[in-house]
C-alpha cells in the first residue's frame, strides 16, 4: 500500500503504517520544526510543503490521509468553520482527492467539527467525498481504548471509492453496533478498541483478539495534549509533588517512541516548546495504526 499523508506534522502515519509494509509517497508540511524533523527521519520522501500545490503527478497512491487544521472547528477556538483560512483546507483535501483518486482517504478532526455551523460545514465536507464517487463511514474514536493514557476524542471519516461498506468495515466492529454502552475506563472494562474483531459478514471470516485492560497501569497520566500543549500538563508524584508533564512523557501520551521528537533543530537541541506544539498537534499513533490494520483487512479480503 502507497499513501500520501498532508498536514503531516511529525507523522504518526508513516510510525502506525510502516511497520505494516507500507510506503510513503510524499508528505505535505510548512511548519519549520516539523519539516526539519521530517527530514531528518524520512530523508528519501519529498515534502510539498502546501498541499493545495499537489497535482495528478505526486505518483499514484492507495491512500490519502490528512488532519486539515483543527482551529476552526474546535470550542476553543473561533468556530469560523469552512469560512475560516485553516477549516478552508478542509475542501482543499477533498479537491485533492480528486486530483489524486486513491482508493481510500482517511481524514482527522475534533468532534467539534460535528456541531459548527449545525454539521453544515461537516456535511459539506461529507458531501464533497460524495460527488468524488467516495462511499464513508466517520466515527469518533478516544486514543485512551487504543493503550495511551490520555483520553482524546476525535472524529474519524474513512472513505473507499466507490463502496461505503468496505469503509463501514474498517471504521465498525460489529460489537459496537450491538447499542451496548462505551467501555469504562474507571471499571477496568475490555475496550472496543482492543480487538481488531470481525468485520461486516459481507468481508469475511475475520476474527480477533481480545480486547485489553482500560486502565494500562497509566491512570495518573491521563490527559488530553492538545491545542500545541498538555492542557492537563500536571501529575501526581509518588511524592505528591505537582510536577509538568516532559516530552518524553508526551511522546508516549501519543504512542511515539521515545526521543521521536527530540532532534537537533537549527543547529540545537529542540526545545521544549516546539515538542509540546508538534506533539499536541499529531494523531495519536495507535488509533490511526488501528485504520490502517483494518483497511490491510479490507484490501486481503478481495483476494478471497
Amino acid at each position: 500500500m502507497r499513501f500520501g499523508s498532508v498536514c503531516s506534522g511529525i507523522e504518526a502515519a508513516s510510525e502506525a503504517w510502516l511497520p505494516l509494509g507500507w510506503t510513503p509517497v510524499f508528505y505535505s508540511e510548512i511548519e519549520s520544526f516539523c519539516c526539519s524533523l521530517l527530514k531528518q527521519k524520512h530523508p528519501t520522501v519529498k515534502n510539498y510543503g502546501d498541499f493545495t500545490t499537489i497535482g495528478s503527478d505526486a505518483g499514484s497512491i492507495d491512500v490519502l490521509v490528512g488532519g486539515t487544521p483543527c482551529q476552526d472547528f474546535s470550542v476553543a477556538g473561533l468556530r469560523a468553520g469552512l469560512d475560516g483560512a485553516r477549516g478552508n483546507l478542509t475542501l482543499e483535501f477533498v479537491k485533492l482527492a480528486g486530483r489524486l483518486r486513491p482508493r481510500w482517504v482517511v481524514w482527522e478532526n475534533v468532534p467539534g467539527v460535528l456541531s459548527i455551523d449545525n454539521g453544515r460545514a461537516f456535511g459539506a465536507f461529507l458531501g464533497g467525498l460524495a460527488e468524488l464517487g467516495y462511499g464513508f463511514a466517520y466515527r469518533v474514536r478516544d486514543a485512551q481504548y487504543d493503550g495511551v493514557a490520555q483520553r482524546r476524542r476525535r472524529v474519524f471519516v474513512v472513505g473507499h471509492l466507490g463502496d461505503w461498506r468496505r469503509a463501514a468495515a474498517v471504521l465498525f466492529e460489529r460489537d459496537c453496533l450491538s447499542g451496548n454502552p462505551a467501555p469504562r475506563r474507571e471499571a477496568g472494562k475490555a475496550t472496543a478498541g482492543g480487538a481488531i474483531a470481525c468485520l461486516d459478514a459481507s468481508f469475511g471470516r475475520l476474527q480477533g483478539a481480545s480486547g485489553q485492560d482500560a486502565n494500562h497501569g497509566h491512570s495518573h497520566l491521563v490527559t488530553d495534549v492538545a491545542g500545541g500543549r498538555a492542557q492537563e500538563r500536571n501529575v501526581l508524584t509518588p511524592t505528591m509533588a505537582v510536577r509538568r508533564l516532559t516530552p518524553l512523557e508526551c511522546e508516549r501520551l501519543q504512542g511515539f517512541k521515545d526521543g521521536h521528537t527530540a532532534i537537533t533543530f537549527r543547529g540545537k537541541p529542540a526545545v521544549d516548546g516546539n515538542r509540546y506544539k508538534a506533539l499536541g498537534n499529531s494523531f495519536a499513533v495507535p488509533v490511526v495504526g488501528w485504520i490502517g490494520e483494518r483497511i490491510q483487512q479490507v484490501e486481503n479480503l478481495k483476494g478471497e
